[in-house]
């Protein structure tokens, strides 16, 4: 039971670390009191609980921290560039101790290493002088009120499964005697006999008097982490007896987290913690229910019985509701991975000599965890990207009639079955000389090639592609925008990039916004059934056999006023030629270009569960997976934007370059 709470406090903590980063790098833009109230309960429930699990270097680093804004708190110490950056620096740290699992040698080690040593000295520096300097009459006038000597009674009482759940009374009351001095006395009227204890319950109500300076929010903030217990705080000034709950004498508080100085009294969401591998376990039981249902589909198909298709039309439309709620439950708000970026420009941009600001939209846009999970190193890489080769320094800027500042965006909005994830910058632009005088240097193309803009753009992401003249500590190498798009690719999404020089550069991600269950379209390539994943389809035509005969061996067909260059399935899927005079074209969009996929029929779209491919074949260009049909057969998943690359490169497919 502890190990569970322990893991429930390592948890709580990364998410305290989490929020202090973004709540710190607010105080750059506002310094308004929630936030820094909101910085100091963090700390200071980190620094409790971390001592009550274990976690006691990591307390004791806490402590140096939280008496910063302890001071920030009570107005004797601005907020200023050097705290923030302290601030910033002390979190990290923070990370690393909780990083280690716990006190031991290694915790002990990092406590008194040279690094947190010198970070420990300029936050008491920085405290320390504060509370030294002079203060002006009006504020010795107000430390003297706030300093007043006072009686408190304190009453606490935890709820009986408090210490399952890893509370230590004893650590609250040795930690509010701290706060001056007092007596305690424990009411053990509710212990029962022998016989009938539980060990793992709780019985006891603690009973402090405590004479201290402290105000009552200080006394308050002891028991932040000490969710649901009953807790009453009664002062008496000057002799005489003040209960600061309305005068109410006999009134007690339920304990919930609220902002200081308030009565806790707000309501508490009912949220659970599952671990990530439970859900997916749930997923794949949806998945195996969804694969199910399409047999019963096929079933009821061959027999003819009313009660039947009505019993088969009910649990899909049941099966369809567990799967969107399924669903839901792994959705996550992109702006856990937005917040992230905001650390990422301020320190990029202060080591390149750069103003910039980030601004983000669409951060309540969700998408599947499993997408968190994978974008936040590919939009890392475009962020350092434009900050370094995009957006130029502040006199270049300036000499070009723009903001000394310069601007970069994040966006998401969701689009069907699709997530927009857009990074876009008011930089210099690409340089289409530069990359196309690279491409020939490289040998991806011939000096008398023609490229359009767009596949100039798409150049970009070439392995080993860089236009930079000489190799940084940021960028250089040629290989983080090549990352992107094979992260892009293995989550079945793809980039479109639009630029003009002195203007900006706009990159685009278009991803699935799940990728366990999509909808899919299924086709037939002579025996075998394939899926197209729906997200990726813009029509389909027919496509008269005759009339790829007229097109003297060019691979385009004319659909309405627009030529799409198409690619033929048979030769890459190893399988006979298709003698059908009458195929179908599937027009996918890749990279920004529509292409046709021909195929032998189209059978129709519906929920497509997604199965991994084994090790063997996992790396096969152009396969996305596997999936299992109604009548039991497995269907290979295509992933369009890896299958058409591949031809194009590799097999020798000829699709012309259509504008």
């Amino acid at each position: 039971m502890f190990e569970q709470a322990v893991a429930a406090f390592v948890q709580e903590a990364q998410e305290i670390l989490s929020e202090l980063e973004d709540l710190i790098l607010g105080l750059e833009h506002e310094q308004d009191q929630a936030t820094i109230d909101a910085i100091f309960r963090g700390l200071h429930t980190i620094k409790g609980s971390g001592s009550m699990f274990g976690y006691t270097c990591l307390a004791r680093f806490t402590h140096h921290f939280e008496n910063a804004y302890e001071l920030v708190r009570s107005g004797d110490l601005q907020p200023g560039k050097d705290l923030i950056d302290l601030s910033l620096a002390a979190q990290d740290k923070m990370s690393e101790f909780l990083e280690l699992g716990g006190d031991g040698p290694r915790a002990e080690s990092l406590l008194v290493s040279p690094e947190t040593c010198a970070l420990i000295d300029k936050l008491t520096a920085l405290t320390g002088a504060q509370t030294t300097a002079p203060a002006s009459t009006e504020t010795a006038k107000t430390g003297a009120a706030a300093t007043e000597k006072r009686t408190v009674e304190i009453v606490f009482s935890p709820l009986s499964d408090a210490l399952c759940n890893g509370m230590r009374p004893d650590l609250l009351v040795k930690e509010l005697l701290e706060l001056g001095s007092g007596s305690v006395r424990i009411d053990t009227s509710a212990v029962p006999s022998l016989d009938e204890m539980d060990p793992t319950q709780s019985y006891l109500t603690w009973h402090i008097t405590l004479l201290t300076e402290q105000d009552r929010a200080g006394i308050e903030d002891v028991f932040i982490f000490a969710d649901d217990a009953d807790l009453k705080i009664t002062e008496h000034v000057a002799d005489e007896p003040k209960d600061t709950e309305d005068n109410a004498p006999n009134a007690t508080a339920s304990k919930a987290k609220s902002a200081p100085g308030g009565a806790k009294t707000e309501h508490r969401q009912e949220n659970i913690r599952v671990a990530s591998s439970r859900l997916d376990d749930m997923m794949d039981s949806i998945g195996e229910l969804v694969i199910a249902q399409a047999r019963l589909d096929a079933v009821s198909e061959s027999v003819t019985d009313p009660n039947l298709d009505a019993m088969v039309e009910e649990v899909g439309r049941l099966v369809l509701g567990l799967r969107d709620a399924t669903l839901s439950i792994r959705m996550l708000p992109i702006e856990t991975v937005f917040g992230k970026f905001r650390r990422v420009v301020r320190d990029l941009s202060a080591e390149l000599g750069k103003d910039v600001q980030l601004v983000t939209s669409g951060g309540e846009t969700e998408v599947d965890k499993n997408v968190i999970d994978r974008i936040g190193d590919p939009l890392v890489h475009m962020i350092r990207n434009s900050i370094d080769h995009g957006i130029e320094a502040s006199e270049v800027r300036e000499a070009e009639g723009k903001p000394a500042q310069g601007t970069l965006r994040l966006s998401a909005r969701q689009e069907g079955g699709e997530i927009h994830i857009a990074i876009e910058d008011n930089g210099a632009g690409l340089n289409h000389d530069a990359i196309r005088k690279k491409a020939i240097e490289r040998g991806l193309i011939d000096e008398d090639t023609e490229l359009t803009e767009r596949e100039l753009n798409q150049m970009i992401f070439e392995p080993g592609f860089s236009t930079a003249a000489e190799i940084s500590s940021v960028s250089g190498r040629g290989v983080g925008m090549d990352a992107v798009r094979t992260t892009i690719d293995g989550l079945g999404g793809n980039i479109e990039v639009q630029s003009k020089q002195k203007l900006g550069t706009r990159v685009t991600l278009r991803l699935p916004v799940t990728m366990a269950i999509i909808d899919g379209l299924r086709v037939r390539l002579g025996k075998s059934v394939y899926v197209i994943p729906l997200s990726a389809v813009e029509e389909c035509v027919e496509m008269d056999m005759t009339e790829k005969a007229r097109t003297s061996g060019r691979s385009v067909l004319q659909i309405r006023e627009h030529m799409v260059p198409y690619l033929e399935l048979d030769p890459l899927f190893a399988q006979e030629p298709s003698q059908e005079h009458q195929r179908r074209v599937v027009v996918v969009r890749v990279d920004g270009q529509r292409v046709g996929l021909v195929v032998d029929d189209i059978l129709g779209q519906g929920q497509t569960v997604i199965k991994s491919l084994s090790p063997y074949h996992r790396d096969l260009p152009g396969l996305g997976g596997a999936t299992i049909l109604g009548d039991g057969r497995v269907a290979l998943i295509i992933d369009v934007a890896t299958l058409v690359r591949w031809a194009e490169t590799q097999h020798g497919a000829n699709i012309p370059k259509v504008a």
